[in-house]
């Protein structure tokens, strides 16, 4: 890989920024720093084939910009490198969105830092990091989006980049919940690789869960209340194959869980109940006097803040405190709890394997923690878009080592693991 970087990142300048590349990358793997942090770092590293007196803070700046002008030429060398290790037969790709909080306050023209709802909570100026990666765990692709735009927005193009730069003769599109729309699936059924139409696995939103009351009624009857075991089914919807998964376990924990919540706010309800009732007739109590309008407002915040706002609702114009219980509400959701729900064009694949290809997903997440822990990407300081999106390619770098090792250290039945100490 070291050559095929070389021939790319070749040019008139006075330093070797395949070098200092790869001292970057290594940087990110063993002790992640800044730009100036990287100099002090290599005061007490060897780095094979570098001369660390000749690397200023300028020189990685300016790799930097090197590797943005040569992007598009670097991501095919590394799909050329990669395409060994993956299977052209059939190729399980998954996809997610991340978001990387980013520093600074400035604007600049064409900037992906954005204000949007974070990952991990809240709202923060960021960017969008989308990565494919195959069902080995290998990433192969990144890409880095404006901080505000929708995930559905993202998938589409990704996933043509893909299809192009791998020439796989079959991929199958695995996306979390948040990537699934009714033009998604439009436009993914479009697609085509060598001929064939993109294969797709996508997870309904929980917020949909509501549109399939009727598609498993019949499947959660007869499948589902009874089950001491994961139970799977099949219906069709939108001229797609519509998966159910069922864990019983799960299930119950949800439903446990859901049922203390309701107790727990009706009770408080009684008790305001019995108060505003016995301040009518003049009893008197410690403290400030209870308003219809206080306890309706207290009593809506504790059912926004636990979520259950479709099953216990209550009128805020009404002049006095009260509310209803939907048992209809609360019957659908006792339904819809421990089930996964799964959209498909799969057809040679029975259920269980489609839910097992999905669940892999998961391995996913843990490249994004991987990403954000041990190879530290953020947050970011750099200002510039070029600059943040050549950052990301030596964090995509590092992450792609980072899963090589792992993956022969695990071939190898070897007992250490790639993640710093």
């Amino acid at each position: 890989m070291d050559d095929a970087f070389r021939r790319v990142l070749r040019s008139k300048r006075q330093f070797d920024a395949e070098r200092l590349l790869r001292v970057m990358v290594f940087n990110r793997l063993c002790d992640p720093e800044s730009k100036l942090g990287v100099l002090r770092w290599l005061e007490d590293v060897l780095v094979p084939d570098v001369d660390t007196a000749l690397i200023s803070h300028q020189h990685l700046l300016r790799t930097m910009d090197t590797l943005s002008d040569c992007s598009e030429a670097l991501n095919d060398v590394l799909a050329q490198q990669l395409k060994p290790l993956i299977d052209q037969e059939l190729s399980i790709v998954f996809y997610d969105l991340t978001t990387i909080r980013a520093e600074g306050k400035t604007s600049l023209e064409g900037d992906v830092r954005h204000y949007g709802p974070s990952k991990e909570g809240g709202i923060g100026r960021q960017f969008m990091l989308g990565v494919v990666q195959t069902a080995e765990g290998l990433p192969i692709h990144h890409e880095v989006f404006d901080g505000n735009v929708a995930e559905t927005r993202t998938l589409l193009p990704t996933i043509e980049i893909v299809t192009q730069r791998f020439n796989v003769r079959r991929v199958v599109l695995v996306a979390d919940r948040g990537l699934l729309s009714l033009d998604n699936l439009e436009a993914l059924s479009a697609v085509r690789t060598e001929g064939r139409p993109l294969e797709f696995i996508l997870a309904v939103p929980g917020r949909r869960y509501g549109e399939f009351d009727d598609l498993l009624k019949a499947f959660h009857e007869t499948h589902c209340q009874d089950a001491d075991s994961e139970a799977y089914g099949e219906m069709a919807w939108q001229e797609h194959r519509l998966i159910a998964a069922h864990r019983p376990e799960v299930a119950k924990v949800q439903t446990a869980a859901r049922d203390q919540k309701i107790e727990a706010i009706q009770a408080d309800a009684r008790q305001w109940f019995e108060k505003l009732d016995n301040q009518d007739v003049g009893l008197r109590y410690r403290g400030r006097k209870l308003s219809d309008a206080g306890v309706t407002a207290r009593f809506y915040k504790a059912v926004t803040d636990a979520h259950l706002g479709h099953i216990l609702k209550v009128d805020l114009t009404a002049e006095t405190f009260n509310y209803v219980l939907d048992q209809r509400a609360l019957d659908r959701a006792r339904m819809m709890d421990g089930k996964l729900l799964l959209v498909t064009n799969m057809t040679d694949h029975e259920p269980p394997e489609i839910v097992e290809r999905y669940r892999s997903l998961a391995d996913i997440e843990r490249g994004f923690r991987v990403l954000k822990s041990d190879i530290e990407i953020a947050p970011v300081y750099h200002r510039l878009p070029d600059r943040i999106r050549a950052h990301a390619l030596i964090c995509f770098l590092a992450l792609v080592l980072y899963r090589v090792l792992r993956m022969r250290l695990k071939a190898s039945d070897h007992p250490l693991s790639p993640a710093r100490c």
